[in-house]
């Protein structure tokens, strides 16, 4: 849909080493109220190794669904930030 081609882009803008809530994307997409709907666009992108859906974590701060497990998702995102290249800050 045209909309998960948005939440798609959207996970392009996410820098290296980054993280965004699903809220922030929602709200980002001036959708604020869709967090649901981000997370359910995420889960359904039939090319998740080329997006980066592993920068995307719970409004909480806890990591969140992934469908390679918590486990390679936190393993992803502490590689990116120790890239020399990476931002270190979370957004």
């Amino acid at each position: 849909t045209n909309f998960q081609l948005a939440v798609w882009r959207a996970l392009l803008r996410i820098p290296a080493g980054s993280v965004a809530s699903y809220s922030q994307l929602a709200a980002a997409l001036d959708c604020p109220q869709a967090a649901r709907a981000v997370g359910n666009a995420i889960g359904a992108n039939p090319v998740a190794v080329l997006s980066p859906c592993h920068r995307v974590i719970q409004q909480s701060g806890a990591l969140g669904g992934y469908r390679w497990g918590s486990v390679r998702k936190q393993a992803i995102q502490v590689w990116e930030r120790a890239r020399p290249d990476a931002t270190a800050l979370p957004t």
